[in-house]
């Protein structure tokens, strides 16, 4: 982050989607989340915090976080409210994901921005993917998306980052999908991605799996992971989701986001309800490994599960860092909400 940080004295600043993308590219939202994942490990953080409601068709979840100190010492406070409605696209015509990012000054409970979700959502899972692989997967990858929506876009552009990508297969549903995405990543990455028709297809020597779908019963299993692999389960918010094969975590490594919301609303909450695991099973958060107060990684042959259930840890650092350089850059629009008393 920057040294400094300006602090307009009134008003509050609207970003769009578009000014996020402008201001925020991934190997900075990258760095930024892995520094934030160590003030949390070092307890620089506010705690984060998670409800959600369930309604007909998607739902609701809002999540919260802050920082006790960003680049000026200054603490900052996020609150996001996002609606998933996976249905969107095809009935209404709508992203799946909707939503806005409230950032506050933590001193003074100001709120300085107001921001939209979507881009900052997709931006910082993505990062935290790359993180964990930073830590815990192999050197080179030899990859598989499952999933091959806008998510699965912002997964592969964001590995590139912190790993070399030798080889791509790409598994959907919608076979017209994943070779849109196969087409478009390899002019984008200059990497060759094939597509797979499901996850038995896949290359053995893949050793870098992602799931991110909208999956209610796992499709990941034992069977198709092999010595070695790291595993990014990024798909499973809320309970009624599942990507990962129980027995596929209980047998093997598992790194949380966030142990507690993962207990809950991750894949690992499936596992612990079948009896297989319990929370201590759990070898660490990724702050831990981060921050290297626990060791990642301990062997070659070690399959390694990153169940990343998405922390509002994330949606801070990367809001905070897209209004510093909106300030800086006199983006975004400037509105009083409620005046001065």
């Amino acid at each position: 982050m920057p040294t400094q940080r300006a602090m307009p004295s009134t008003g509050t600043l609207v970003l769009r989607r578009e000014d996020v993308s402008r201001l925020l590219r991934m190997p900075d939202c990258v760095d930024a989340v892995e520094r934030a994942f160590v003030r949390h490990a070092e307890g620089r953080t506010i705690p984060p915090g998670i409800l959600g409601v369930h309604v007909d068709g998607g739902g609701f979840h809002i999540k919260s976080a802050g920082m006790l100190d960003v680049a000026d010492g200054h603490p900052v406070f996020v609150t996001k409210v996002n609606a998933n409605f996976p249905g969107n696209p095809v009935r209404n015509g709508l992203p799946t994901i909707q939503g806005v990012i409230a950032l506050f000054d933590a001193a003074d409970g100001r709120l300085l921005a107001l921001l939209d979700s979507i881009e900052i959502t997709s931006l910082r899972t993505a990062a935290a993917t790359a993180v964990a692989a930073k830590y815990l997967a192999p050197e080179a990858g030899n990859v598989t998306i499952c999933g091959c929506g806008e998510q699965s876009r912002n997964q592969l552009r964001a590995l590139a980052c912190v790993r070399p990508l030798r080889r791509v297969t790409a598994i959907d549903v919608d076979a017209d999908r994943a070779r849109r995405f196969a087409d478009d990543m390899t002019v984008e990455l200059d990497v060759d991605v094939t597509v797979a028709g499901n996850v038995g297809d896949a290359p053995r020597d893949t050793n870098i799996w992602v799931t991110c779908t909208p999956a209610r019963r796992w499709f990941l299993g034992r069977a198709h992971v092999a010595p070695g692999a790291f595993v990014a389960a990024v798909g499973a918010d809320n309970p009624e989701k599942q990507e990962i094969e129980p027995e596929l975590l209980a047998s093997n490594v598992v790194v949380a986001d966030v142990l507690e919301q993962c207990a809950t609303i991750g894949d690992l909450q499936h596992a612990i309800s079948a009896h297989l695991m319990r929370r201590e099973d759990v070898r660490a958060e990724l702050a831990d490994v981060v921050s290297g107060r626990t060791p990642g990684r301990r062997s070659a042959d070690e399959i390694i599960v990153f169940d990343s259930t998405g922390t509002a840890i994330q949606d801070v650092a990367a809001a905070a860092l897209v209004y510093e350089r909106a300030v800086a850059a006199g983006a975004g629009l400037s509105v009083d909400l409620g005046g001065r008393s």
